[in-house]
């Protein structure tokens, strides 16, 4: 076979491209109604929250970070950020060794509301986790998105992957969990000036 001849068909190229659209579409469409019900009693949208989130696991973030790890245009990010800083939730900042950009960091209040959403966390309102429970009760273990994170390492690059896992290994290392509630270990947050 020469270098540059494919290794598949149209068809089958169409055949994947299709069923990933359509999976993706009916999981997102499950995902977001779980992710919403969740974080209704917070009066927080799903932008607002994942900003909130990839704040505290970056410790401080650039809003163009937030847009990248967001998967959402920058005007957005700067938007909902904004609307956040509004309700307390988050601070605009200047880093000590970086006065060029402008980052976001997480209140206490905001701290609170994170942790609070972790609290109330249930894998009972969970459609997602409910379709995978029968394959983690079969095999002992949930699937490995080993696949996925993959296609996605190739469309968004290796920097959204390691933040994606240091979100993961984070949550595996900040917070414990007792009695069926998962609570935040402390943390030493970097030292930030508040910008004018």
């Amino acid at each position: 076979m020469k270098h540059n001849e494919k290794e598949y068909t149209i068809k089958e190229a169409l055949l994947f491209s299709q069923r990933v659209a359509q999976l993706s579409k009916a999981l997102w469409k499950t995902i977001e109604k779980d992710w919403q019900q969740w974080i209704k009693p917070y009066d927080l949208n799903i932008n607002e929250h994942h900003i909130l989130w990839i704040a505290d696991h970056l410790n401080g973030a650039s809003i163009s970070e937030i847009a990248k790890f967001g998967v959402m245009h920058v005007s957005t990010a700067f938007n909902f950020s904004k609307k956040l800083e509004e309700r307390g939730y988050l601070e605009f900042s200047k880093k000590v060794n970086d006065k060029r950009n402008t980052y976001i960091k997480l209140t206490k209040q905001g701290e609170e509301v994170l942790a609070q959403l972790l609290e109330d966390f249930s894998p009972d309102r969970n459609s997602v986790f409910k379709g995978a429970l029968p394959l983690q009760n079969l095999y002992g273990k949930f699937p490995e998105m080993i696949e996925m994170m993959c296609i996605i390492r190739n469309i968004y690059g290796d920097d959204f992957m390691e933040i994606f896992e240091r979100s993961f290994n984070n949550i595996e290392n900040s917070f414990y969990e007792e009695n069926g509630t998962l609570t935040k270990k402390e943390r030493k947050t970097e030292q930030l000036l508040s910008s004018s």
